[in-house]
């Protein structure tokens, strides 16, 4: 086996008997990146030699006995989060050239754990967009067919963990961006509970949806992922302060006894028979594991999308507007303009399409006259979609269901399409308003030989809960173990 074919759990082990060290592990996962990255073209920015220092370091800890779960694991982190002294664009011409002071609380948190850095990946820009097609500097592509997407808006991350370019990446999820990109790309997607991990450091696209993640290819490195990330930080207000239990254990704890509850509204019109069939087997699987199963219903899923996207772009109109030509990034400014042709002149030519449109519904919906009748009624209806969800975890532990309605699509198939676009994430956006934690992981594959997945939903704080089904549910298959023959 070659070394950027090992899980995250099996080089840990190679790590701890000095059987390979951090730097030769780096080594590995460099040269990956340089062979697969003329394909897939997951990252925007490498950093070989502060990985290999980092490598370094990490071998030196594990020499002393001061390792961690991380120790000299090498990592991609999603261009949207802040790293000092390393260009962080969030996938924008408007960031091109920034380059942070300081690092996001999650990235000092996996530093700190011992992980090595190798990159920044690919993303939509700011996050806004379901294919990784948004980016400013070109798409992703996905290993599995390098014709299809990877997903978004944190394709770069999914990408590169599917293509073995590093054994984990963190992400961002706002309606998706996690779970629908783990999805198509096979690996394992966690979105946390909201305010589970620190936001700080992390560019804004939607304030009271973002929340951080891991790809992982397994469901135990998920866990170990998040163990180093999660907790309270005073830097981030909406940050909780509830302590972080061990993910670890919760894997041992199986599905037995557990009720599975599988909602009517998320096998909606449209979706392919293929996705349908594999999480009906996955459901099959996780029944002859112990689990029971009972059909639930979510009674307001169907105007998740409607809500989303009045919520999302309004807060992102109101985040971006930071972005003006003053303070960082871009600044276009031409002799004898004043300042408004300076605002002008920087945001257009600074943001890409998807975003002026986002920028310019959500200041619409925030606009004197039509806040009540949009942005407000979103609110009480986003009220309305938790309630479905607690009603719901009154009766069963978890839910089950497809990610996204279809396997990757082709790319460019849907780029002039937004409402379509906007389609992709129909069954994860409902996580996202009502602050639930929510995983993906593969679950079979389609006839084009393109990746499904499973999404499974908690309770809040209840990531164990969905660790502990989802390790389970990996015992008893082989379908994370599959890997693209790039």
């Amino acid at each position: 086996m070659e070394l950027h074919e090992l899980t995250l759990e099996q080089a840990r082990e190679l790590l701890d008997r000095r059987e390979v060290s951090a730097k030769e592990l780096a080594q590995a996962f460099l040269d990956r990146i340089q062979a697969t990255e003329p394909q897939v073209r997951a990252y925007l920015t490498v950093t070989p030699e502060s990985a290999l220092r980092q490598a370094e370091a990490a071998d030196q800890a594990l020499s002393a006995g001061r390792s961690g779960p991380l120790t000299g694991i090498p990592c991609g982190i999603k261009d949207v989060f802040c790293t000092k002294d390393l260009t962080t664009t969030a996938g924008s011409r408007i960031l091109e050239n920034f380059v942070p002071p300081f690092d996001a609380t999650a990235v000092a948190r996996l530093k700190r754990a011992g992980a090595v850095v190798l990159g920044k990946q690919n993303m939509d820009e700011f996050a806004m967009g379901s294919s990784t097609e948004n980016s400013a500097f070109g798409p992703s592509h996905n290993p599995w067919d390098l014709k299809a997407i990877p997903g978004g808006s944190s394709g770069g991350s999914a990408a590169s963990t599917a293509a073995g370019s590093c054994l984990f990446s963190i992400g961002t999820d706002t309606g998706g961006s996690i779970r629908q990109p783990a999805s198509h790309c096979g690996v394992v997607g966690l979105k946390p509970t909201y305010g589970r991990v620190s936001r700080f450091g992390m560019i804004a696209f939607a304030s009271s949806l973002d929340q951080a993640g891991p790809f992982c290819r397994t469901v135990a490195g998920a866990a170990q992922v998040l163990q180093a990330m999660a907790g309270h930080d005073p830097a981030d207000s909406t940050s909780s302060p509830l302590p972080v239990p061990d993910y670890g254990q919760a894997l041992k704890r199986g599905v037995k006894g557990l009720k599975l509850g599988v909602p009517k509204e998320y096998f909606v019109s449209g979706m392919d028979p293929e996705v349908e069939g594999a999480t009906r087997e996955a459901i099959k699987v996780l029944q002859g594991l112990g689990a029971s199963t009972v059909e639930i219903s979510l009674p307001h899923t169907e105007y998740a999308l409607a809500v989303y996207y009045i919520i999302a772009p309004a807060e992102c109109s109101s985040n971006l507007a930071r972005f003006d030509g003053v303070k960082y990034g871009l600044s276009v400014r031409q002799e004898q303009a004043d300042l408004m042709d300076m605002y002008l002149d920087t945001r257009s030519q600074g943001f890409g399409e998807e975003v002026v449109r986002r920028v310019m519904l959500g200041t619409y919906a925030l606009s004197a006259g039509y806040y009540d009748a949009y942005y407000g009624k979103a609110g009480q209806v986003r009220t309305l979609i938790k309630e479905d969800f607690l009603a719901a975890f009154q009766e069963v532990d978890a839910i089950v269901s497809p990610v996204a309605p279809t396997a990757a699509f082709e790319l460019g198939q849907k780029a002039d399409d937004p409402l379509q676009m906007y389609l992709s994430d129909v069954l994860t956006l409902s996580v996202n308003l009502a602050g639930l934690p929510g995983m993906s992981l593969p679950s079979g594959f389609s006839p084009q030989g393109r990746p499904i997945g499973l999404q499974i939903i908690g309770p809040h704080f209840a990531e164990e809960t969905v660790l502990a089904v989802g390790h389970a549910f990996q015992q008893a298959t082989d379908h994370h173990a599959k890997r693209p023959a790039l």
